[in-house]
């Protein structure tokens, strides 16, 4: 494009003094400001860690990240439209080409570029996309951020951030809509939001929630340079009505003044600070229980933290004093003065201040002839503050403004030229803003300014100020720390539940171990008594048998010695008495018989009682071996109601189990009743008995597993026949056909099946089960079984023939089970390495299709995916070597270039190879290396040459990039070695 300076310009710099910028920005594409004139150019930091031209950057490096500036063209208000009617506006905008035009006159201009360039016809909306959006997105990710408006005084910079848009939701500015995505985006009972609201008003900070507290220190960290503001008012965000009331409030405490630019021009720099606290799920294992009751700690990581911080600036409008209405007095005499577009004189001072001086009257510009009346007051004329009153203060406002924003400027400009002193202390504005240029901070710009040719100078300043800044490159860094206070409270309260849940496991041990005692105690007690009855009866009966034998030895004696007194000889006596003799002597005889026979009684009764003295020992003895025995029956009686326990869970999902295979049985039983009846119906005698057990077959294969699983399959295979099996693909129950596809994608598996299940139509069938069924699982099985098939080049033909990959596209986007994503993805991955389909495979949508899946972010399905790029790539890449392929790569026609880039060093090492392999065959067609370029593939690619772990891979990006003209031009124009 030719420009009033008459030079050439490449990539934002005038070609003459052209160095590189090697800035490279996750979220855009560089791109460099433009004059056509001659300007200073720089070359990248030489303190940055992170260009990609000296190898990736380091898990402690920042990601590079070049500030992005947007311009906004405020329409033409109410004044310009009549004092500017006769005038053309002084710039003019190309969005398509993001450029913008500065007029000098009616045949010469001043040419720029920038990021985005926004027309005064751009909604707030799409000014937040463009502008906040991807900032916002970075500060959820756990980075830091800063949005800002630089600007004339009324060209729009507090609508464009801090509208609130309470009449007209359309008008919500930068802050409100940046609140929403953050609220929809975190979890308020894992994550935390809250803000503070400051001015900077005069070089003091003041807190616009607490206006009492109008003096707040910086504090920066000696360790890390970290920049906060620890006094400020920290509120906690739930909801966003709370913080548009937030706002509304702040705005109320914020210094505006009314002048000839702006009926309420901010007076102050305000600065709105979220911070974003996230806690990063999946990261920490806490307790898990045993069997259900005992805890035990396993393994106990502390959870990571990310904390990301955004700040909105809305700086105060930059403005030339004599334009806004705050003219200084000019003493044209000793006793006259210009002031204010007001001619003024001196009288007697009237201030009451009692400095006996002269006071300031003012006169209306309108009088002519001088003639002396009071505007409003006479001042006192102690002092320059003192005479120029209200709009003295005002100028003092003014100044402090300008100091500060030159000071911003005076920093860009040190870092856009790489100067070795940033004067960041030079205003608390830069210190505030440290880390938003040259920091750790993604930093977005946007620059406001008027269409009138009145303020030319003040739009070109501002123009000037945007294109230092897109010079500027920060280093991204991951906010990102283990939280072990939250690990604390979590062990605090693990502990806290651990030690009550002992306590009631002591207590309940407790009054087991009390109840087992009593109940011991009892059982002793009644057995001892039930002895000691037993024994008391045995006693008594024994006694009384002894008695008795007594009593009945008495009778005898007494009858016997009655028997004896009463016998008489028969004879008469004798004179010498014999007969008398003989009767004594046999009575004694008798007498000692009996006791004889007592002796023996006796006798038999104490062995009674030593016998019944033995047994009550025996007793005590085995009473005291029971209390021994009966503490070890308890353990095993703790033991046994344990496995009882156990068992009658066991029970419990054994009769569910049984309850479902009874349902089950009773709904085949209905199945094929209602088959034979049908078929009866029909004409037909004979029921085809082999249906239910060709269902039983099938259902009994899906729960066969282990290493008999394939033998399994082709024992199913042998006897059911295939033929049998597809037609269950059709079956009305949803389980038979589950079961009927996984048989089905198991035997696809063998090559040597592939062609049979073809040949009797499973192909079709599996795709009208993609068509027709609504079930995940069938889905995925099938898709698992039409990757299997397209593993052959003739299976791959009939698919596209009969419209798989519109079908396997339909499925992709309903779908959202990663593993359905992956099955899809491999098919679609095969049919990408056939070289007839690769027009036909576009058409049909199969790229989109694989490119739309990236939104799963699943390792496995980013796998697939790669893969399909690869396959694709690579068959492009040899119809261009046979001369069949012409013009640039379908994969970059379709947008998949920046996925590319983006995962070309992913951590996965299956994406990253077949990445980097695509990127490859990508680089040898010369058709795709002006897009490579600029899609930042270059870098990645020569990073492969240099650090691919694979020795082919590595040796194939060397060859191209040294075969290809254009990315050995670009390499001599970037300065890196090769």
């Amino acid at each position: 494009m030719a420009t009033s300076g008459g030079g050439n310009y490449r990539n934002g710099t005038h070609k003459s003094s052209m160095k590189v910028d090697r800035s490279l920005s996750l979220n855009s594409n560089p791109k460099s400001s433009v004059k056509s004139k001659s300007l200073p150019s720089s070359g990248p930091r030489r303190n940055s860690t992170g260009s990609l031209a000296g190898g990736a950057a380091k898990d402690n490096a920042g990601v590079p990240g070049r500030v992005r500036v947007a311009v906004r063209l405020r329409p033409r208000n109410a004044e310009e439209l009549v004092e500017d009617a006769d005038f053309a506006d002084c710039v003019e905008l190309q969005p398509e080409l993001k450029r913008l035009k500065l007029r000098k006159n009616n045949w010469d201009s001043d040419t720029y570029e920038f990021d985005e360039v926004l027309t005064e016809f751009a909604s707030q909306k799409r000014v937040y996309e463009v502008v906040a959006k991807p900032v916002v997105e970075s500060v959820l990710d756990g980075y830091n951020g800063t949005i800002m408006a630089y600007g004339q005084t009324g060209t729009g910079k507090t609508y464009t951030l801090g509208r609130l848009g309470e009449e007209d939701t359309a008008a919500r500015g930068i802050m409100v809509r940046a609140m929403e995505d953050i609220l929809a985006d975190v979890s308020l009972e894992t994550d935390s939001v809250s803000v503070s609201y400051l001015q900077l008003y005069m070089e003091t900070i003041q807190d616009l929630l607490d206006p009492a507290n109008d003096n707040i220190p910086i504090v920066e960290d000696p360790k890390t340079g970290d920049v906060s503001v620890p006094g400020a008012t920290l509120v906690e965000i739930r909801d966003q009505h709370s913080f548009v009331e937030l706002l509304r409030l702040g705005e109320a405490h914020r210094f505006a003044a009314n002048t000839k630019l702006n009926t309420e021009s901010s007076r102050s720099h305000a600065i709105l600070m979220v911070h974003v606290k996230r806690s990063v799920k999946a990261r920490d294992s806490a307790f898990s229980s045993e069997n259900g009751n005992s805890p035990h700690m396993k393994t106990l990581k502390p959870s990571l933290v990310r904390k990301g911080k955004l700040v909105v600036v809305d700086l105060a409008g930059s403005e030339r004093i004599d334009k806004s209405g705050q003219t200084s007095f000019l003493v044209l005499n000793k006793l006259e003065v210009y002031w204010d577009s007001v001619w003024a004189r001196f009288a007697p001072c009237l201030g009451g201040g009692g400095c006996g001086g002269w006071g300031l009257v003012k006169l209306y510009k309108e009088d002519k002839d001088r003639e002396e009346k009071k505007k409003e007051r006479s001042l006192c004329c102690s002092g320059l503050r003192c005479i120029q009153g209200s709009e003295g203060h005002t100028l003092e406002e003014a100044k402090s403004i300008n100091l500060s924003l030159s000071a911003l400027g005076k920093c860009i400009n040190a870092l856009a030229e790489n100067s070795a002193h940033v004067p960041v202390r030079d205003s608390k504005l830069t210190r505030l803003l440290k880390d938003s240029f040259g920091g750790t901070a993604r930093t977005s710009l946007v620059i406001t300014i008027g269409p009138s040719p009145r303020h030319r100078g003040e739009t070109a300043s501002t123009i000037m100020f945007g294109q230092r800044a897109m010079k500027v490159e920060n280093m991204l860094k991951l906010k990102e720390e283990f939280d072990y206070k939250s690990l604390a409270r979590r062990l605090d309260i693990q502990l806290d539940k651990l030690i009550a849940e002992h306590e009631r496991q002591q207590k309940a041990f407790e009054d087991e171990i009390e109840r087992i005692n009593v109940e011991a105690q009892n059982r002793i007690s009644e057995f001892e008594s039930n002895h000691a009855d037993a024994l008391e009866k045995e006693r008594l009966k024994y006694q009384k048998d002894y008695m008795d034998s007594i009593k009945k030895l008495e009778e005898q004696l007494v009858k016997n010695q009655q028997k004896n007194g009463s016998e008489k000889v028969p004879v008469g006596l004798r004179e010498d008495g014999s007969a008398l003799t003989s009767n004594t002597e046999s009575s004694k005889v008798s007498a000692a018989e009996e006791v004889a026979e007592l002796k023996k009684l006796l006798q038999k009764e104490n062995l009674l009682r030593k016998t019944a003295e033995e047994e009550v020992n025996n007793l005590k003895s085995q009473i005291a071996q029971w209390k021994r025995s009966e503490a070890s029956g308890n353990s095993e009686i703790l033991k046994l109601r344990k496995m009882l326990e156990d068992e009658a869970s066991q029970k419990e999902k054994l009769e569910g189990e049984i309850a479902i295979l009874q349902s089950q049985l009773l709904q085949l039983s209905f199945d094929a009743d209602e088959t034979t009846r049908r078929l009866d119906r029909g004409g037909s005698g004979k029921v085809p008995s082999g249906l239910d057990s060709l269902i039983s077959q099938v259902k009994h294969h899906q729960q066969d597993s282990g290493n008999g699983e394939k033998a399994s399959i082709a024992k199913l295979f042998e006897q059911v026949g295939l033929q049998k099996i597809l037609s269950l693909l059709e079956a009305e129950d949803a389980d038979v056909r589950i079961h009927a596809v996984k048989v089905v994608a198991n035997l696809a598996a063998e090559e040597m099946n592939q062609e049979k299940i073809v040949e009797a139509g499973g192909l079709t069938s599996l795709l009208m089960l993609l068509r027709n069924s609504e079930d995940e699982t069938i889905h995925r099985v099938a898709a698992g079984a039409i990757a299997n098939l397209a593993m052959n080049e003739t299976n791959q033909e009939l698919i596209m023939s009969q419209g798989g990959i519109a079908l396997l596209s339909m499925t992709a986007a309903n779908a959202e089970d990663p593993q359905t994503l992956r099955m899809v993805a491999g098919a679609i991955a095969n049919l990408c390495g056939n070289d007839k389909l690769q027009m036909k495979l576009r058409s049909e949508g199969g790229i989109k299709a694989l490119l739309g899946m990236v939104r799963c972010r699943h390792a496995d399905v980013l796998a697939q995916v790669a893969r399909g790029i690869a396959n694709f790539a690579k068959c492009e890449s040899r119809a261009a070597t046979q001369g069949t392929k012409t013009g640039r790569s379908l994969l970059i026609e379709d947008g998949a270039l920046p996925w590319i880039v983006q995962n070309a060093n992913n951590e996965a090492s299956p994406i990253r190879r077949h990445i980097e392999l695509a990127l490859c065959h990508l680089a040898q067609h010369e058709a795709n290396a002006k897009d490579m370029i600029s899609g930042g593939a270059l870098w990645e690619l020569v990073r492969i040459s240099r650090d691919c772990a694979r020795e082919d891979i590595r040796t194939l990006s060397h060859r191209t990039l040294t075969s290809s003209p254009t990315f050995q031009a670009e390499m001599r124009r970037l300065r890196i070695g090769h």
